[in-house]
């Protein structure tokens, strides 16, 4: 009997064990920052707060501005794709293959504010991303942004009025497939052209896999917000079911 308990002891914790390490399997995250058109100069410190955020939560984070770490093989280790402010059309054909098999295996996606600014000639992208940059007023305005989902855990602990500056695109090319977590309140600044449902945070499952896409991060100051942080890094999670 002693001999059957030991047994039985043995196996559960071992069976704790391995359900302990896959718990606790660190994720990694691929940061990519190629512009082909406007350099935003908040790149480099969004870089650096996105390994700090991520790295206390045991998640790696590699970061390029090279395009050909867009193979099939090389995104495999991967469990999220972070477009930062990217510009332009910064992925050739065989790029464009190896990303869209990455997500159609089941990836993440997440873009932070120029990402919409991007590969306007690839549709699929324009579906994953959820729209294309407009526009934008001039300068960097304080306004508010209308938070209607708060169930989402990227969302969840915003107010619902978030009051804040960044720079406020306008969109065209929407995809009606988004579910919007909030809107901009074109009500609280000047130079909006989206109307009473101006989508600026959103997210959606997508051709296999997960897509998240925040508006905010212009400015330097923006990867400083601690509620900003926290968006970021809760996106980068959910994208990537971590």
């Amino acid at each position: 009997m002693k001999k059957h308990i030991l047994i039985l002891s043995c196996v559960s914790m071992m069976f704790a064990f391995s359900m302990s390490a896959w718990a606790e399997k660190p994720g990694r995250i691929l940061v990519f920052a190629k512009t082909k058109g406007f350099y935003h100069s908040s790149i480099p410190t969004g870089m650096v707060t996105l390994m700090k955020i991520c790295g206390k939560e045991g998640i790696t984070v590699d970061t390029t501005r090279d395009a050909a770490a867009f193979t099939s093989e090389n995104l495999k280790q991967y469990q999220v794709v972070v477009f930062l402010n990217t510009t332009g059309d910064v992925l050739n054909d065989s790029e464009q293959e190896a990303f869209m098999k990455y997500i159609q295996g089941g990836g993440g996606f997440v873009g932070i504010h120029a990402a919409t600014d991007t590969e306007y000639d690839w549709p699929w992208y324009n579906k994953l991303v959820g729209a294309y940059f407009l526009s934008h007023p001039a300068g960097q305005p304080r306004a508010v942004t209308r938070v209607v989902n708060r169930q989402h855990p990227a969302t969840s602990f915003l107010p619902e009025e978030w009051e804040r500056t960044d720079e406020w695109y306008n969109f065209k090319s929407i995809n009606p497939d988004i579910q919007v977590l909030a809107y901009l309140d074109e009500t609280s600044y000047k130079g909006g052209a989206n109307g009473e449902k101006h989508p600026f945070i959103w997210c959606h499952e997508f051709d296999g896999g997960r897509a998240f896409y925040t508006g905010g991060g212009h400015l330097d100051a923006n990867f400083e917000e601690e509620l900003f942080r926290q968006h970021l890094l809760e996106a980068i999670k959910w994208a990537g079911k971590m």
